[in-house]
């Protein structure tokens, strides 16, 4: 039963309005309020997860190789893997994940697997954390997302995200999620909204390849190891700029403008409505009909805690498979420095100083984010700040993004992700050079 049918059911005015106000403030609080416990500031969301990691630390390799082994079983047993080559490809690549996934937590295997940034990296930084903040995330994500504050700020934010971004205004969240969770929370927000068929395939496309980058908290990270924090206010938001300049222009040229406009086979399209009476009136008109269309918290939270596990099964594998093989060709072949000539025009014309190493920083980052920045560890502050936004801007990369977005039900093409990814790296080194000449 849709959503639409439901709140014809129930009588708006017997909507329990409390609900917006209350589950979507700690919905709100979990994602997007930094705390401070002991020294470190990040949203509530992370603290939970740090707080598992540090209880628990011996179960938690297990506990992600359950999941791993999960992720690699469910293709094949739900027949999935046959729906597409991709989904084919990835259902093989979950089963090297798992391998992979069986010789870490073993302990055997050989000794270039067990590198401190190959093997012991992919388990520790990403698999773990990602096992842990999926899943958790997904509870409150059902407050988040399930009653009427997506509507409510949809309908306000709709005169910028249609007209500049080409999607709905609930998808305002999905970027606001990004910058302060991460990119494996947006994705399931964007996979949820997806399928409920709030999202057309295009929509969801847009916003996972435009909005979901990664977190304030890993860009400190970036920022930290480049000396940059000393400039975090510029950084942090010149980068948002860039970042959602270089998706204002993707999505008015192909591949992304020609993702056809269709939602999830058998379900049906819930366009925004138009606005009438006022936009704050429209507004919460939205989101009174989302609360009373609440099938009730319990079976909200447990629906979507449902699509985190199986999101999480997805991800895991393939972080231990494709961002695997994005490290090892990074750090035993000269792959990437190949691939770098492919920017060098853009670098060199511009003038950035070191532009053949800016270039080869900038093709690096789609095996893992975090590698460009070791690369220009050495450089020139402008060199260091046109990598740091760069590696944040191209949101596409193999270690752990992409894994993630073919965890979701969302159609996924690699070579269409790779056009998108090597548009928005073109795009915003052309942004960011002048930015880093001119400040730096």
């Amino acid at each position: 039963m849709s959503a639409q049918t439901r709140s014809e059911e129930v009588p708006d005015t017997a909507a329990p309005m409390w609900k917006f106000f209350v589950l979507s403030a700690i919905g709100v609080f979990m994602f997007f309020v930094p705390i401070t416990i002991g020294e470190r500031s990040t949203i509530p969301l992370d603290h939970i997860v740090s707080w598992l990691r540090e209880a628990i630390p011996g179960v938690l390799p297990w506990y992600a190789l359950a999941l791993i082994l999960a992720g690699a079983i469910y293709p094949w047993v739900t027949g999935s893997w046959r729906r597409s080559t991709t989904d084919a490809v990835f259902a093989v690549a979950r089963v090297i994940g798992l391998v992979v996934g069986v010789m870490l937590v073993l302990g055997v295997g050989p000794d270039w697997l067990f590198a401190d940034d190959i093997g012991p990296f992919l388990l520790n930084a990403l698999v773990i954390p990602v096992g842990l903040l999926v899943p958790i995330g997904a509870v409150f994500l059902a407050l988040l997302v399930g009653y009427g504050l997506m509507e409510f700020i949809g309908v306000l934010a709709r005169p910028l995200m249609r007209p500049v971004f080409r999607t709905p205004g609930r998808s305002a969240i999905d970027a606001v999620a990004s910058f302060v969770g991460s990119y494996s929370l947006a994705l399931l927000i964007t996979n949820r909204v997806y399928l409920d068929g709030k999202y057309t395939r295009r929509e969801a496309m847009v916003i996972a390849t435009g909005f979901s980058t990664v977190s304030a908290t890993f860009m400190i990270v970036v920022a930290s190891a480049l000396d940059l924090m000393q400039h975090w206010s510029l950084y942090f938001w010149s980068t948002l700029l860039i970042t959602f300049a270089v998706t204002a222009i993707t999505v008015w040229i192909p591949p992304l403008s020609r993702v056809p406009d269709e939602t999830v086979p058998g379900v049906e399209h819930q366009p925004e409505h138009p606005v009438e009476g006022g936009r704050f009136a429209t507004a919460w008109r939205e989101a009174r009909h989302t609360v009373a269309a609440d099938p009730g918290l319990l079976r909200t939270v447990w629906s979507t805690f449902l699509d985190g596990l199986k999101m999480a099964m997805a991800i895991l594998p393939s972080i231990l498979s494709i961002g695997l093989l994005g490290l090892v060709l990074a750090e035993f072949t000269p792959v990437f420095d190949w691939l770098g000539y492919v920017f060098y025009p853009i670098t060199w014309a511009l003038q950035i100083p070191e532009p053949l190493l800016v270039a080869k920083a900038a093709a690096l980052g789609v095996s893992e984010m975090f590698l460009p920045a070791a690369l220009v560890a050495e450089s020139a502050m402008s060199v260091k700040y046109v990598v740091a936004v760069v590696s944040v801007s191209q949101i596409i990369f193999f270690s752990a993004m992409v894994p993630s977005l073919v965890g979701t039900q969302i159609p996924v093409s690699i070579p269409r992700l790779l056009v998108i990814w090597f548009e928005r790296v073109c795009l915003s080194l052309v942004l960011a050079i002048p930015v880093g000449l001119l400040l730096f």
